[in-house]
């Protein structure tokens, strides 16, 4: 699972001031610029950090999507480029934000967690993605990690015909958010799996080893309820309309977002009371198990009692105890024990203790 640093302050560094605190990159940052509107659409690579400045005041809408956060350089420019407040740019690079949404008048902060499951270890990867919406643009930030889940978005501009190409950046914020969310539910669709396969195993054979696949989980649902709770306030904030540079028009699709989150959230909370329940079938599956060896343990014990008492009485070894000159006495005690041992087996077998 992703580990989540504390975020710290470096000594005699001035508040806003870079300093990168993100994960270490192996690859460059990458800049790709799409613009479009109702009848164009043109996108390419930046290949050079000027074409903002020439892109920003075009028509249409602006999406900038900036892939790594190693190169400071970058971010600055993109800072001195938008007029994005230096504190913004830290919060960029920090990358151990909670989801929050804040309104600096020019444009709009937005800050979410991208989630998949790695298909090799099963652990979870989270991606932080910042969103700064201005008038007439978007500027989507990711750390960097391999693959996104933007390309439905892509496509969508890719159609003429689609909505959403003929409204503005808010629209276009909403529908990252919206790819962003649907994804949750994919994720909790393939631990949803995973919990059926372990409840499966619970009730055939159950091991420690899954115990220990329960109490991962657990800590994987803990994680993702830390990273959607606070996306519910969110998104309610962005569809109160407190910042300007949300149209009437897009609070309807915010809303159906905002549903989307709470549906989230529920089927969190019921994947992880399921697991809860699955701990404690395995703690009383354990238990039942061993009373089960108990009674039978307890049943042969009592068995053994009666015929210890007498091996141990006969075992004596005095020379007046009258049995032992007999002939017959050692079949005849033989026959005591057995006859003590089927007597209480018939008990318990009518008692229904077997």
């Amino acid at each position: 699972m992703t580990s989540i640093k504390k975020r710290s302050k470096k000594a005699g560094l001035a508040p806003g001031t870079l300093i990168h605190m993100g994960r270490d990159k192996a690859g460059a940052t990458r800049v790709d610029l799409v613009q479009y509107d109702e009848t164009h659409l043109e996108k390419h690579p930046v290949s050079s950090l000027g074409e903002c400045l020439i892109k920003k005041g075009g028509p249409g809408v602006t999406w900038v999507n900036v892939e790594g956060l190693s190169d400071l350089e970058v971010l600055r420019h993109f800072g001195s480029c938008y007029g994005i407040h230096p504190l913004v740019l830290e919060d960029i690079l920090a990358t151990d934000q909670r989801p929050k949404a804040a309104d600096y008048g020019e444009y709009l902060y937005v800050v979410l967690k991208m989630i998949g499951l790695d298909e090799g270890t099963g652990e979870i990867k989270s991606e932080q993605v910042s969103l700064v919406l201005g008038q007439n643009y978007l500027i989507s930030f990711q750390e960097g990690l391999e693959g996104d889940v933007f390309e439905q978005v892509r496509a969508r501009l890719a159609n003429e015909k689609s909505r959403l190409r003929a409204m503005g950046a808010d629209l276009l914020m909403h529908a990252l958010l919206d790819v962003i969310v649907d994804h949750y539910f994919l994720v909790l669709e393939q631990l949803a799996d995973r919990i059926e396969d372990i409840e499966d195993e619970l009730i055939d054979n159950p091991t420690t080893a899954t115990v220990q696949a329960i109490y991962r989980l657990k800590r994987q649902l803990l994680f993702l309820h830390k990273v959607f709770w606070p996306l519910r306030e969110v998104v309610s904030s962005l569809q109160r309309r407190d910042s300007l540079l949300i149209r009437d028009t897009t609070v309807i699709y915010l809303r159906d977002l905002y549903d989307h989150t709470v549906q989230v959230l529920d089927t969190l909370e019921t994947l992880r009371e399921m697991l809860s329940g699955m701990l404690d079938i395995y703690l009383s599956s354990v238990s039942n198990r061993l009373n089960e060896v108990m009674k039978v343990l307890t049943i042969i014990a009592t068995i053994f009692m009666p015929l210890s008492f007498i091996a141990g009485w006969y075992g004596m070894n005095f020379k007046g105890m009258p049995e032992l000159d007999r002939p017959y006495g050692y079949p005849a005690v033989i026959v005591l024990c057995l006859s003590i041992a089927g007597g209480m087996l018939v008990y318990f077998k009518k008692k229904r203790w077997l």
